[in-house]
């Protein structure tokens, strides 16, 4: 079959070369759903930490307002070491293989997570405590920067061509039960534990429990095969890709039009469109999950339960809407899903937050669920595909990985702390986190609009979709 010249939906999927069984895509998504899973419940666990007990364990010496502020920026500190583990961790997947390096990550991840459990607080080591907090925190940023990057590979190149979104909205659902864990977790502690209690030990509790995930998410990488769009890529040779010079040689002795051009061609447009997709979700990720469960908690006065169980509750909500958008990416393309679903969270911004304002917990919820579903779960489920799908096999896990990291450095990891200091500066007013939350959506928006559609493109093809 001839290379359509423009790579997209003009040019579908051929069949494959090297194929896999059904077990081994049940493996691969099973993979990907644990990891993914286990990233988020380790950063959920700390963004419930830092927004319900870290001030008080770590940042004792403060103001109350300005604990918070730092508790949130310890946070963000996890963001600042993802785009070097994106870089170092995807240059290397897309070298040696996908397998093998999502084995490291899901370790490095997992111990840095477990660790946090046994540190000293501030009253017991002084300094020395948020110092440690944040050297974990960097080591788990680094392991998590190419982990769920390659979770999405991974799957996006195990699935077949007309069912990509649906299989790889597995990942999506991993950072669903990753969160739904997390919260769970922190609302048992919150209802069974006296505050003395969780502040004094109960707090170490869900760290240290994570280690259970990781043994088992480790195990299963264990069996895993390499991904067949790795072991079908022209430059690759005995498991290992070439060299530049050598994949040129090797291109020009075969004729291989596609490599050449991949190597010519400059994937500015693919990664500009990829880095506003994710910006806009990791923004509104960062204020939804992390950020607004500290202004209910302590600008709103509501008491502390309320916000792991809101996340509970939102979070069950997902596992029916995060499949629901990936069959939907997979039937109208991503392209079109992406405007239909950030144009209608533009629309809920201002009446959800204006429901979370009443300080009404029945409100809060509504509030809460609709906004997390639609402007954080629907375009996770899409971007965990979408991704993948733009770039070129020859360096699709580096550039997936980097895009997705430092667009969530600048939008996660700087978002709840600029919304802290805003509303603090503001006197606890609300507006600030509509504005962000709007800018954040219309990001999205605007590069789905200007994308031409990508959905089901042949994922062998190194050149990338637009």
């Amino acid at each position: 079959m001839s290379t359509p010249q423009v790579p997209g939906v003009d040019a579908p999927a051929p069949p494959p070369t090297v194929t896999r069984s059904t077990g081994d895509l049940v493996r691969a998504a099973v993979s990907g759903w644990l990891g993914t899973a286990l990233e988020f419940m380790d950063f959920q666990l700390y963004s419930l930490a830092a927004a319900l007990v870290f001030s008080q364990l770590f940042f004792a010496g403060e103001e109350p307002g300005m604990a918070v502020v730092l508790a949130m920026a310890t946070y963000g500190v996890g963001y600042l070491a993802r785009p070097l583990g994106a870089w170092y961790f995807g240059r290397m997947g897309d070298k040696i293989g996908r397998r093998k390096v999502l084995f490291y990550t899901i370790l490095l991840m997992g111990l840095a997570t477990t660790l946090i459990g046994f540190l000293p607080t501030y009253e017991q080591a002084g300094l020395i405590a948020p110092i440690m907090l944040v050297l974990l925190r960097l080591a788990q940023g680094f392991g998590a920067g190419a982990e769920i990057s390659g979770a999405g590979v991974m799957l996006a190149e195990y699935a077949p061509a007309k069912r990509r979104g649906i299989i790889a909205s597995l990942v999506a659902l991993g950072t669903n039960c990753g969160t739904l864990f997390a919260s769970a977790i922190w609302a048992i502690l919150l209802a069974v534990m006296v505050e003395e209690d969780v502040l004094a030990w109960g707090w170490r509790i869900p760290f240290i429990a994570s280690a259970v995930i990781m043994v088992f998410a480790v195990w299963v990488r264990l069996n895993l095969k390499e991904s067949p769009v790795f072991e079908e890529r022209t430059d690759v040779v005995d498991g290992q890709a070439l060299s530049r010079d050598e994949m040129v040689d090797l291109a020009t002795q075969t004729n291989d039009i596609r490599t050449l051009e991949s190597l010519k061609r400059k994937p500015i447009k693919a990664t500009l469109v990829s880095f506003f997709l994710r910006f806009g979700q990791a923004g509104n990720s960062g204020l939804i999950q992390t950020y607004l469960i500290s202004f209910i908690t302590i600008t709103l006065a509501v008491q502390k339960g309320v916000g792991p169980e809101i996340v509970i509750v939102s979070s069950l909500i997902g596992f029916g809407t995060i499949p629901f958008v990936g069959w939907l990416g997979d039937k109208f393309g991503r392209r079109r899903m992406y405007i239909v679903m950030t144009s209608l969270a533009l629309v809920l911004i201002v009446p959800t937050m204006l429901a979370i304002n009443t300080k009404e917990v029945a409100w809060i919820f509504v509030g809460y669920v609709v906004i997390h579903n639609v402007a954080v779960l629907g375009l996770a489920s899409m971007e965990n595909i979408a991704i993948p799908e733009i770039f070129g096999s020859r360096n699709r896990y580096t550039l997936t990985a980097i895009v997705r990291e430092i667009a969530a450095i600048i939008a996660t990891g700087i978002g709840p702390v600029l919304a802290a200091a805003w509303v603090a500066a503001t006197t606890g007013s609300i507006m600030p986190v509509i504005v962000l939350l709007a800018l954040y959506t219309l990001s999205a928006l605007i590069a789905a609009i200007v994308a031409p559609e990508w959905t089901g493109r042949d994922l062998t093809d190194p050149r990338p979709a637009m």
